[in-house]
């Protein structure tokens, strides 16, 4: 049985649709098939069963299985499927509406995409009007990009590293990140003169209320406005609202989801997992650049 992400050597030609991703091990054109990806220097990537490719190297792996466990991911899908970021999710899906609205088939990257809530949103969007976007998402996490690559059947995902992105340069007129790690470098790459560049960040005050049941001296969040060589600050996008959490699995799913997970004290945890409901303050910034 062949394994998802083994690269085997293939004979040039066969049918096909061309990929957004291009090769990780020497940059040509990728092809998509019913099964895997070739490039026509002979390099094939298999397809996972879910619909995701393996396309980082192995030498660029630092476990064997990078990124969110299992139980991070089913907090963040159970959580978000309960739609207490649907704010963020549409004013971020608005805004890049908006700004590839000129264009009939935007190429998009939604960078760091998880479990692909998000990333459904934007291809809903995209897609309106009769457009035909091209979108595709990059996870560490395998076991994310499983449930993502089954959201968004039409969008194309693969494990990569956002430092090391599979994909040629000055291809995309678009770049989502959210909460991800960032690579301005790599995003200036990929992104063709003109585009967008979405970068969502927490809020000073997110999650206020629960950090005030974890911690004795609750802190804010750092706020953020960093300038990046090769792009132009265009906006900076507050969303804001309250969430109201009426059930006990919901916060503890919320909790596993945030970096918190790993440094709170036992006492917080305990009397957070205690709560019966939680109503807290959700609160991000959407950063909007485009590329010079």
């Amino acid at each position: 049985m062949r394994r998802a992400g083994l690269v085997r050597l293939v004979q040039p030609g066969g049918g096909g649709v061309n990929s957004l991703f291009c090769c990780p091990v020497c940059g040509a054109p990728l092809v998509r098939e019913e099964s895997r990806y070739r490039c026509p220097r002979g390099h094939s990537f298999d397809l996972a069963r879910a619909g995701y490719a393996h396309l980082l190297p192995v030498n660029r792996m630092h476990s064997r299985l990078p990124g969110d466990d299992a139980d991070m991911v089913a907090a963040r899908a159970e959580f978000l499927g309960r739609g207490y970021y649907r704010p963020l999710r549409d004013e971020l899906c608005r805004r890049l509406g908006e700004l590839t609205a000129h264009l009939a088939a935007p190429a998009v990257l939604d960078s760091g995409c998880g479990e692909g809530y998000y990333t459904q949103g934007l291809w809903e969007t995209l897609s309106r009007g009769g457009r035909a976007p091209r979108l595709a998402g990059i996870d560490i996490s395998k076991l994310a990009l499983r449930r993502a690559a089954k959201k968004v059947p039409g969008g194309e995902f693969a494990v990569a590293s956002v430092y090391h992105l599979p994909l040629p340069d000055g291809s995309l007129d678009g770049v989502v990140d959210v909460f991800a790690p960032l690579s301005a470098e790599e995003f200036g790459r990929v992104l063709r003169p003109g585009g967008c560049f979405l970068y969502v960040v927490p809020a000073p005050r997110h999650l206020w209320q629960m950090k005030q049941v974890l911690y004795e001296t609750p802190y804010e969040n750092r706020e953020q406005r960093i300038e990046y060589p090769g792009f132009a600050y265009v906006d900076v996008v507050p969303v804001r609202d309250t969430a109201r959490l009426e059930r006990r699995e919901d916060i503890q799913a919320l909790f596993r989801m945030t970096p918190y997970c790993w440094r709170t004290p036992r006492a917080g945890r305990e009397a957070l997992f205690a709560l019966e409901s939680l109503d807290t303050e959700i609160a991000f910034d959407i950063h909007i650049f485009r590329r010079i």
